[in-house]
């Protein structure tokens, strides 16, 4: 389970995470935000499609991939909420990738 902590003082930011709005606080990122809102997975694998989820926070697994601003395959656990910013849960290799395979 993940858990944020309260931070009244800090300033919040507007951001779609797939088609709903929610208020994140500024200075998050965009993996604890996702794992903060209860999303259980934030991509699956393009040969079996099983689901995956941040792991290690930090940059390294590669489990956090996810269309940031329409761009696939975006590390979720390296990149910072900002205002009005677009995130989408990653089906396989994302939407660009699998129009070129």
């Amino acid at each position: 389970m993940f858990k944020q902590l309260p931070n009244d003082a800090a300033e919040k930011v507007e951001v779609i995470l797939n088609q709903q709005t929610v208020l994140v606080p500024l200075g998050t990122t965009v993996a604890a935000m996702a794992l903060a809102q209860g999303l259980r997975a934030t991509r699956t694998t393009p040969v079996s499609g099983a689901k995956r989820a941040p792991f290690c926070m930090m940059g390294v697994c590669y489990d956090c991939l996810m269309i940031i601003d329409g761009q696939a395959n975006q590390r979720a656990c390296a990149t910072y909420v900002r205002q009005g910013m677009q995130v989408e849960t990653q089906q396989g290799v994302g939407p660009l990738l699998g129009d070129v395979l």
